[in-house]
């Protein structure tokens, strides 16, 4: 298109505007879409969800732990050696030992020995790795 400043005085510029954008919003808005199923039809993605749980709370900071310890292969890096994080894995006991400190005498017997097993666990394997003996 010519500059406007290059043309001579009393000359404009056509300007050709495609509005067809307009009609396929209109034959998407009139389209049926696909069927939407309802919150209680639809199932969860990854199965149903676990109850929230003492247990499960122990579970989960144990199993972070123990990836930080590389006991379980990292699931971004297929194919490699686990990562290793000693820094992290240390946090995650600590945790582990304040809600066994914070806790005591108001868990059931199988909630404390999980917890003293999960912390006996992680322990071995944390004096293993940073070659502490």
């Amino acid at each position: 298109m010519a500059d406007p400043r290059e043309m001579p005085p009393g000359s404009t510029v056509k300007k050709k505007v495609d509005e067809s954008w307009k009609n396929n919003v209109e034959k998407e808005k009139s389209a049926p879409g696909p069927a939407v199923k309802s919150s209680d039809e639809s199932e969860p993605a990854n199965g149903p969800a676990l109850e929230p749980s003492f247990s499960s709370l122990i579970t989960s900071l144990g199993v972070q732990a123990f990836m930080a310890l590389g006991e379980f292969p990292d699931s971004t890096a297929t194919g490699q050696t686990p990562t290793v994080n000693l820094v992290q894995a240390k946090s995650l006991i600590d945790v582990l030992e304040i809600l066994s400190e914070k806790t005591k005498g108001n868990l059931t017997k199988e909630e404390a020995a999980m917890l003293q097993e999960m912390l006996y666990g992680l322990q071995m394997k944390f004096v293993k790795k940073s070659g502490k003996l």
